[in-house]
């Protein structure tokens, strides 16, 4: 079985959303989309739930087109989260699920699991407004799972979660892989993306600039990440300024670098050297999925981008 995205097209208006737009995702495996806001991943999740019609192109799971197959294929975690403010959280996720055909002991039975496993249980009878964003964002994951899809399409699932929920949803990704379940999520957290991702695709404007396992993506990247110790310093607000530096961030001990294509790490060291920093510890190491998609991209994956919000108007 595997889920295909072939050759979609789609426009708003004048604004072109996806340009000729194909991928490919097996069964059991779990699938990065990345892309900076306005991209295009949004758009094509909606196409393969039939929320929206591409100009052109099919969507496939095990050879089916995606309008010949029953609802419950489908799991769908918006990234505009939506639950009942004022009714119970167990109420509406039996509710929930009872909209794909699952009887109602059923459907408790596996929501009152899935509350334990994100460790709120004791949620299960207050109203949802009564919840932390972080826990009804929790809830709405487990609607979106509770029905057994076969393919779940998660659109920012990791934004506003603390470490240890993030810790947990992760857990549930590599559970629901286990089981067979086909999962593409979009993120802004490259950190989750390596954490998770068995492969994936780098989306801009609507087209694939690249895609591959995390291992192909870094072998033929030409992007550098530098590690830099400097003695005094924690995270050098002067290390952002530097020619060719693309992205700054603190790690254990030291502070990573990741570098434009085409920038010399040496060119680096010598302008921390030139400044007057003691440096005491540098290392060119392997590129991360953020050097990787900056390279693609030309910018970090959080960078808001005007034409998402084109896209959200027109697509209203």
């Amino acid at each position: 079985m595997t889920l295909e995205i072939d050759r979609i097209t789609k426009r708003f208006a004048q604004t072109l959303a996806l340009d000729d737009l194909s991928f490919t995702v097996p069964k059991g495996r779990i699938f990065g989309f990345l892309g900076a806001n306005g991209a295009g991943k949004t758009t094509t999740m909606r196409i393969c739930l039939g929320i929206l019609r591409p100009d052109s192109g099919v969507v496939r799971w095990d050879g089916t087109l995606s309008g010949d197959l029953p609802r419950r294929t489908w799991g769908y975690l918006p990234e505009e989260r939506g639950l009942y403010p004022r009714m119970p959280v167990l109420d509406q996720l039996v509710y929930f699920a009872s909209l794909f055909g699952v009887p109602p002991a059923t459907a408790r039975i596996q929501a009152l699991y899935w509350l334990s496993r994100f460790r709120i249980p004791d949620y299960a009878h207050r109203r949802a407004e009564e919840l932390s964003k972080g826990n009804q964002q929790k809830v709405q994951f487990i609607a979106a799972i509770l029905h057994g899809p076969d393919v779940l399409l998660m659109d920012e699932p990791f934004t506003g979660l603390d470490p240890v929920n993030l810790a947990l949803l992760r857990e549930a990704f590599i559970e629901l892989r286990d089981e067979g379940r086909t999962i593409v999520f979009s993120t802004h957290q490259m950190e989750a993306a390596e954490a998770l991702c068995e492969s994936l695709a780098i989306v801009d404007r609507g087209r694939i600039v690249a895609s591959g396992t995390l291992a192909e993506l870094k072998q033929t990247s030409r992007a550098r990440t530098v590690r830099l110790g400097i003695e005094g310093e924690i995270l050098p607000t002067w290390l952002s300024a530097i020619d060719g530096v693309a992205a700054v961030r603190p790690a254990a001990g030291f502070t990573e670098l990741e570098l434009r294509p085409g920038t010399e790490p040496r060119a680096v060291l010598a302008n921390a050297l030139a400044r007057g920093a003691l440096v005491t510890h540098f290392e060119v190491a392997e590129p991360s999925l953020e050097a990787v998609f900056i390279e693609h991209v030309g910018h970090p994956a959080g960078d808001d981008s005007t034409l998402e919000k084109t896209l959200d108007e027109d697509a209203a």
